[in-house]
């Protein structure tokens, strides 16, 4: 077995006397595609929060590559190869769908009180640079024709695949995606799978919270359950399948067709 690329431990967080997460002990497998699948309010997004740093955790710890990262803010984390997309995307809606992706990357010179005025040359040239990666991931995430539209005025799918493209950016080892495929049309959901798949050959691990069962039985290995906030399953899709908790919980409609 592979190491793990991410893992947690006694990782928990609780909002008042609810706990949202609740000593989750857990490896992702480098080079795998993670479904991780529990029905609302079962902990999903607010485990994602703890592990991209926009939560912080009460208790736990979360390591990536081996080294301590907990707590860190989304930023170092975007650095340090760890990316994440959002349920609903949330673009610069007046700003080009080029100009979208070219704000991914941290730390530009053009970001700093001086590097304006002392460091244009160094500027212009990192812009250029970031240019040209942008508009070769937005051809990759098949968004080139696009790049110079108002990212506001593109469709729903099309704003999972623009999510994916920022996150590409930061060239990350390990993305969160959190229900790719809600919402989006067949035509673009195979579109975004094909990308994730692709990216996975390449090495790219993934870790995907979606309700969609279909599309975690048939595209991620392993799965991973939450229920009030606790792991109660880790196994392969087909022991999701013949897993009498999950049939019950989450799979019944599955079980009928």
């Amino acid at each position: 077995m592979a190491e793990p690329i991410l893992s947690t431990s006694g990782l928990c967080r609780s909002f008042g006397a609810m706990k949202a997460v609740d000593d989750v002990t857990l490896n992702v497998r480098r080079g795998s595609i993670t479904g991780l699948i529990g029905p609302n309010g079962a902990g999903k997004s607010t485990f994602f929060n703890l592990l991209t740093g926009a939560l912080k955790p009460d208790a736990g710890r979360v390591q990536l590559e081996g080294a301590d990262i907990t707590g860190l803010p989304p930023d170092r984390l975007f650095a340090l190869g760890l990316g994440r997309t959002f349920q609903i995307p949330r673009p610069f809606a007046r700003m080009s769908v080029l100009e979208n992706v070219m704000l991914a990357p941290t730390g530009q010179i053009g970001e700093t009180i001086t590097g304006p005025f002392l460091s244009r040359v160094r500027m212009r040239a990192e812009e250029a640079q970031i240019r040209d990666k942008a508009l070769e991931v937005l051809e990759f995430v098949t968004l080139g024709d696009l790049a110079d539209h108002p990212a506001g005025q593109i469709s729903g799918g099309q704003m999972k695949l623009l999510e994916l493209a920022r996150v590409l950016m930061g060239d990350p080892a390990l993305i969160l995606l959190d229900e790719p495929a809600a919402g989006v049309n067949p035509v673009l959901t195979e579109t975004l799978i094909g990308k994730i798949e692709e990216l996975n050959r390449q090495g790219t691990t993934f870790v995907i919270i979606e309700h969609d069962m279909d599309f975690v039985m048939r595209h991620c290995d392993p799965v991973i359950a939450l229920a009030e906030g606790r792991v109660i399953f880790q196994g392969t899709s087909a022991e999701a399948l013949a897993n009498p908790v999950l049939l019950d919980a989450y799979l019944g409609a599955m079980e009928d067709g």
